[in-house]
């Protein structure tokens, strides 16, 4: 029987195993990003962004991949001992193999694909072999310019599917330090159209996600929005990446206080 120092050894192993799988980078295109419209929960996107973590810069095809869903609990602070939630889990990997998305083409044209292949589930032992559908490989394979990378682990502690999406798209526009949309064209892109008016649109999705990406992520986010008449045009975001060390200290806290360490 193993003693108390075994046990802390494999504990202390398995955490550096999860820290190091927070700590993968996910690489997309900019079109992926910017141009892409998709309904995803925050839960199926953290399933998306996991799977696209295991994909390395110089592969050449996607391969399957074995899905842990212990794994996966753990990497993103979730209580795999409550059973509603491994089965939450297995449901939402379903509704990822039945979503589609679409993706913006040359020539005005739109097209729709899948983000995994036919999934294989063990309900049993919580193990399943997943594959990225091969239509996303010009978007996530051997790109060179024009993509967007950061680290899993700013999504991870994040609640709100806007706030996973929003990051992702201020991320890819870092660089120019601002980006303005017009309203309409931002509900899109965070498929929150059902938001029709603008107050509720502000609290519930911009004001809501900014929160989260100042406070959980490497970014910190500010935006204004344009009146024209009795309505509101057009948002802008200010974007800036934290570089001073206490203000990523302090983002790194809040997140493994919420996902644990």
């Amino acid at each position: 029987m193993p003693d108390n120092d075994d046990k802390n050894k494999t504990s202390g192993s398995k955490k550096h195993t999860y820290q190091a799988i927070r700590n993968c980078k996910i690489v997309k295109s900019n079109e992926l990003i910017q141009k892409s419209k998709y309904e995803l929960s925050a839960q199926e996107q953290k399933i998306i962004m996991y799977l696209i973590s295991k994909v390395k810069p110089k592969d050449e095809a996607f391969i399957t991949t074995e899905f842990d869903i212990i794994e996966f609990c753990c990497v993103c602070g979730i209580d795999i001992k409550a059973g509603k939630n491994r089965k939450d889990i297995i449901s939402a990997i379903k509704e990822v193999a039945d979503r589609s998305i679409w993706v913006r083409l040359e020539n005005n044209k739109i097209t729709t694909l899948r983000w995994i292949d036919k999934p294989v589930i063990d309900e049993l032992t919580g193990m399943m072999q997943v594959k990225l559908d091969d239509l996303l490989k010009p978007f996530l394979l051997k790109l060179e310019n024009n993509f967007t990378q950061f680290e899993l682990i700013y999504t991870l502690a994040m609640k709100s599917k806007y706030s996973i999406r929003l990051y992702e798209i201020l991320k890819s526009y870092e660089y120019k330090k601002s980006v303005m949309f017009s309203v309409g064209e931002l509900k899109g892109l965070l498929n929150a159209a059902n938001y029709n008016t603008y107050k509720d649109f502000r609290v519930r999705v911009l004001d809501a996600a900014v929160n989260e990406i100042n406070d959980l992520s490497d970014l910190n986010v500010s935006y204004e929005a344009a009146k024209q008449g009795r309505g509101y045009s057009n948002v802008k975001f200010m974007i800036s990446l934290k570089l001073d060390l206490d203000e990523r200290f302090a983002a790194w806290k809040k997140i493994q206080n919420v996902i644990g360490k």
